[in-house]
């Protein structure tokens, strides 16, 4: 199986909605990439999932979510219900974590924490990006994208 990147490629011509839709899918690919592996493939999937999602979540919060609250209508009750979902993930990701890949429940319980995450993200999708999308502009959006790279990186 193929291993993918961390995250997208990006140019300047991207859009902080664009990358972060793309980052979902990867992070769907690496779900899939965990679910089909055993042993120490499934492992290391696991753990570039894990690291993913952190790195993803960290930068939603430092840079999209403010971002969230001051342009859209209702946009703290948006991102409060964003955070809600992601501390569910979060608290999930750890139960897995300190359990680890070998564990006898580990398979139920990365599907609790898949159907968390795709629950979060359909969200997203759904309430918060296409209300970004139509408040910004092409540029401010780029501007987003190199701030999340950037939060990315630290």
């Amino acid at each position: 199986m193929a291993t993918r990147q961390m995250t997208p490629e990006m140019t300047d011509e991207d859009d902080v909605i664009d990358l972060l839709l793309a980052q979902h899918a990867l992070i769907r690919d690496l779900f899939d990439e965990v679910e089909q592996s055993s042993g120490r493939r499934r492992a290391e999937a696991f753990e570039r999932l894990a690291r993913l999602l952190a790195v993803h979540e960290r930068a939603e919060e430092q840079v999209v979510h403010p971002k969230t609250r001051a342009t859209i209508d209702g946009g703290d009750g948006v991102v409060a219900d964003r955070l809600a979902e992601e501390d569910e993930a979060r608290r999930l990701l750890g139960e897995i974590e300190e359990n680890g890949t070998d564990a006898a429940d580990f398979m139920d319980r990365l599907a609790l924490l898949r159907g968390a995450v795709t629950a979060h993200a359909r969200s997203e999708e759904r309430y918060e990006f296409p209300q970004l999308r139509a408040r910004t502009t092409e540029a401010e959006r780029r501007k987003l994208a190199g701030k999340v790279k950037a939060a990315e990186d630290r």
